[in-house]
């Protein structure tokens, strides 16, 4: 480990610190330098966990720190020169504990002199769509989308902070279709997709994707301090994806063409969210991906996936029930 500079990844035990970690433990850089220039600490609630462990394998350094802890997180990122920061709304599903955390991580990142921190966000919905809009319910008092409006709203906390940050906003984890908006079984034996997007193109991106180009910001220096880097690997309509879905699989799947009332309708925990989420995707189509120019991502990450890439690799990993 000598020479290397260290970088703290929080949620390493999960998908975006976890693709980060694996990119510098594996050497798969962006750029191809392959990140031989980084050691990994990586932070987890919970060092004893397998995740934990496959890290600690690869070569990591595992740190216990709790994101409503602030101790544990600044001590976390003493001495080291970056720091990838990331939150899970997905947790408890508040923006305001959201946004607590990563206020937290601001400050710390700032009291431990942290040279370079990536803060993964996204964009703020309210832009494109007011509160005052009745296109879509407001949620949770203020938010049109609450796990999009929190951390854009936070983004200032790095900048009051005076920590030198990236703004890395991401997308759509195609990996979701390995869980929570997995294709569902319809009647007729058949798999449905049902995003409700009409015939408007979703961003995604693959997880590792993410580890890789946050791995290539890093490697670049200090060019892309105070930037805002905004990624992607492929948008594609729902017919798209479902048409390589099938032919990946084997098993016909289609698009179930839903309104975001009725995707809301639907009752499930944070369907609410869900169909906000998707109706933002539709409604501000042209905005949100003409800032994800593949191109430019492509730049950072040579390696980038398309949707097909991905499914050629995944493809045993759906259980189609």
């Amino acid at each position: 480990m000598t020479g290397k500079r260290t970088i703290t990844v929080f949620g390493a035990t999960g998908q975006q610190g976890g693709a980060l970690a694996r990119a510098i433990l594996d050497g798969r850089g962006g750029n191809g330098a392959g990140g031989e220039g980084f050691a990994v600490r990586a932070v987890t609630r919970t060092p004893d966990s397998d995740r934990a462990r496959e890290l600690e394998r690869l070569g990591a350094t595992l740190v216990r720190a709790d994101l409503d802890d602030e101790e544990s997180v600044t001590a976390a990122m003493e001495g080291a020169y970056g720091a990838y920061l990331v939150t899970n709304f997905w947790e408890d599903m508040s923006a305001e504990h959201e946004k607590a955390q990563a206020a937290t991580l601001a400050r710390a990142a700032g009291h431990a002199g942290v040279q370079h921190a990536i803060w993964s966000t996204l964009e703020d919905t309210r832009s494109c769509i007011p509160l005052d809009d009745d296109r879509m319910p407001t949620l949770q008092g203020s938010y049109k989308v609450p796990h999009f409006d929190g951390k854009a709203e936070a983004d200032r906390y790095f900048t009051e902070a005076g920590v030198p940050t990236t703004f890395l906003r991401t997308t759509f984890y195609w990996e979701n279709l390995l869980g929570a908006f997995a294709p569902q079984r319809a009647a007729d034996g058949t798999y449905e997709l049902i995003y409700p997007m009409g015939d408007k193109r979703l961003s995604g991106i693959a997880v590792d994707d993410i580890g890789r180009t946050a791995l290539a910001v890093f490697e670049r220096g200090t060019d892309l301090i105070g930037a805002t880097v905004s990624i992607a690997g492929e948008h594609l309509r729902l017919d798209e994806m479902a048409a390589a879905l099938t032919e990946a699989l084997g098993t016909p799947v289609r698009h179930r063409r839903m309104t975001p009332d009725e995707f809301r309708a639907l009752g499930f925990p944070g369907a609410d969210e869900g169909g906000n989420m998707f109706q933002y995707y539709a409604d501000c189509e042209e905005r949100f991906i003409s800032a994800r120019d593949l191109d430019a991502v492509r730049a950072l990450n040579p390696a980038l996936q398309d949707f097909a890439t991905w499914l050629a690799t995944h493809r045993d990993r759906f259980l189609l029930t």
